[in-house]
């Protein structure tokens, strides 16, 4: 961000305006907010936003135990994801098998 806060600080200003509105029009608890900032976190794999969520977090009163619980979950629906996804790109594997693989990656 610092990048951006030099370059092009009117951008970085209407974050904070946006951080802002979300704080002062926020519907749910500040517990649940971390939690889900988070979960996206760790799918965005940014370690400084994991570690600020996670101190967040617990200063709203979450255990480590909840934390554990929600990287657990956001584990299984990745995995999930990932299953449904590999499975709808294979299709049928006999079509693959006998060579019949139309990919725009091969020449």
């Amino acid at each position: 961000m610092r990048f951006l806060a030099q370059l092009f600080p009117e951008f970085t200003a209407k974050l904070d305006e946006m951080d802002a509105l979300y704080t002062e029009k926020r519907l749910i608890d500040e517990k649940t907010y971390q939690f889900i900032c988070f979960a996206l976190s760790i799918k965005a794999r940014s370690k400084p936003c994991v570690l600020k969520h996670v101190k967040g977090a617990l200063d709203a009163g979450a255990s480590l135990q909840e934390l554990a619980y929600i990287l657990a979950l956001i584990m299984r629906e990745a995995a999930g994801a990932d299953d449904c996804w590999t499975h709808d790109v294979l299709g049928d594997v006999e079509e693959i098998l006998a060579g019949h693989v139309a990919c725009a990656c091969q020449k």
